[in-house]
């Protein structure tokens, strides 16, 4: 998670601000005072899947705070704090106060993944064209790749739609396993009509993607254009086809290389004899 933080750390808390708008997981602060006993170094606090912001020890009037990874490590998903070093275990009169952000059902970590999958399905094969004049006085363009820092507005939405539908996926797995409950006593309890909602919602959510992608030709759902490729009749091998390029561009040309099937091909290795390009 670290990495993907890095490339966009300017849009990524919007991101995931609004990823978490859509699927309604708002996360909640939370304060825990932690009295120290001499004996206990493992504390469960009030919330799970947390972030925590501070932690800080207090000794009489002294409150000193503490670094993670050398004071103390968490365990976002449990919700627990295990003291490490000179503060284990936590002395008696001593207290420990932990402040942080509790999430609802995605930690951010985990939100991050599902919007880092959903930018490389968005984005998949699309690049945005600058027009530059060159130190040489030339006129050039540069393609640079469609990511989450370069996203236009317009296709904000899409994309946190589509981290949301990524999202719940997970979150129908989950309930794919609940079982419905029923007693001889006539009790029944529909534990799948979980499974079934959140199922509804990625088929409202997906099919609202969709209509966005296909209004602004954007997404997976964009309609793309290829160029349809010959055999020369002179070498029996493909005729390179080269990317088109503006009037004005005096770069070299650019290879396209397109994707070749391969079904059906000899695995045993053994070369074919060739004359002029022509397999014999």
């Amino acid at each position: 998670m670290a990495s993907t933080t890095a490339l966009y750390p300017a849009r990524l808390p919007k991101f995931l601000a609004r990823v978490r708008s859509e699927l309604g997981d708002f996360g909640s602060g939370f304060r825990d005072v932690l009295a120290g006993t001499g004996e206990l170094t493992d504390y469960d606090l009030s919330s799970v899947n947390v972030a925590l912001s501070r932690v800080s020890l207090l000794n009489g009037q002294a409150l000193t705070d503490l670094v993670a990874g050398t004071d103390y490590r968490v365990d976002s998903r449990e919700g627990r704090i295990t003291l490490l070093g000179q503060h284990a275990p936590l002395p008696l009169g001593q207290t420990l106060i932990v402040e942080g952000t509790a999430s609802g059902m995605f930690t951010d970590e985990e939100l991050t993944q599902h919007l880092r999958d959903a930018e490389l399905q968005h984005c998949h094969n699309r690049h945005t064209t600058v027009r530059y004049r060159s130190v040489n006085g030339y006129i050039r363009y540069a393609d640079e790749a469609l990511t989450l820092e370069n996203l236009p507005d317009v296709e904000e939405l899409p994309l946190v739609l589509l981290a949301a539908v990524n999202a719940l996926w997970a979150v129908a797995t989950d309930a794919s396993s609940d079982v419905d409950i029923s007693t001889g006593e006539g009790t029944h309890v529909n534990r799948g009509q979980r499974y079934t909602q959140v199922l509804h919602q990625i088929s409202v959510m997906t099919d609202r993607y969709e209509e966005l992608c296909r209004q602004l030709n954007i997404g997976l759902f964009r309609i793309e254009m290829a160029n349809l490729r010959r055999v020369s009749r002179t070498t029996g091998r493909y005729v390179p086809v080269y990317v088109d390029r503006e009037f004005d561009d005096n770069a070299y040309p650019e290879r396209v290389l397109p994707q070749i099937d391969k079904h059906d091909v000899d695995p045993s290795g053994i070369p074919n004899p060739t004359y002029n390009g022509w397999a014999a």
